[in-house]
């Protein structure tokens, strides 16, 4: 299989993925899609929060769907940073990246964002950490369960499913931004050898 100019992200949930995947594609030159963002779209369409939204994708499956094939589609272009949970499955010639991230620091991330009042984290409706925390285990249980029985992939967040993990807890977003630059490097040139 040819090693794509891909590098899929994903990770906890307030872990950095945006935030990491916009510096990387701008670093790069790169394009950049974020299923998170699609998913956003599909939630204030339907009027409904992401926790809400994961609960409706729980009954139908075509949420889900609708996703992965934006994802899939995204994964036919070269030079693209594509953040998205199952990404590293639809596109296994990338070179994926998981962040990693404690709920219990995710959560003081994650509110200090809403604080901010982030564009894309608006729909979440969430309003203090103990109901963020809820929710960020309430929705990485969702998509276990729905991946599973839609995919048959029994743990999406497995490290071994990625060619670099990175604690964001430990690095800051430069670092990260940094170490997966670095690393992406080295794929390729490995992969340029053994061609």
């Amino acid at each position: 299989m040819k090693k794509k100019e891909i590098i899929t992200i994903t990770g906890t949930l307030g872990s950095g993925k945006s935030s990491t995947a916009d510096a990387i594609a701008e670093e790069l030159g790169w394009k950049r899609f974020s299923s998170g963002d699609f998913m956003r779209k599909i939630a204030t369409l339907l009027g409904v929060s992401l926790n809400e939204l994961s609960i409706v994708a729980e009954k139908d499956s075509s949420v889900d769907k609708k996703i992965d094939n934006e994802v899939r589609k995204a994964g036919k272009m070269e030079k693209i940073i594509i953040d998205s949970r199952l990404a590293f499955h639809w596109i296994p010639e990338s070179f994926k990246v998981y962040l990693d991230l404690k709920p219990e620091i995710a959560k003081e991330r994650i509110f200090n964002n809403l604080k901010e009042n982030d564009l894309r984290r608006k729909s979440e409706g969430v309003k203090n950490l103990e109901e963020i925390y809820e929710k960020i285990i309430s929705r990485r249980e969702s998509e276990k369960n729905r991946y599973k029985e839609l995919y048959g992939i029994e743990n999406h967040a497995d490290h071994k499913n990625f060619d670099l993990v990175i604690d964001t807890n430990k690095n800051n977003l430069k670092q990260v931004v940094k170490i997966i630059l670095t690393e992406y490097k080295k794929w390729i040139e490995k992969s340029n050898t053994l061609a």
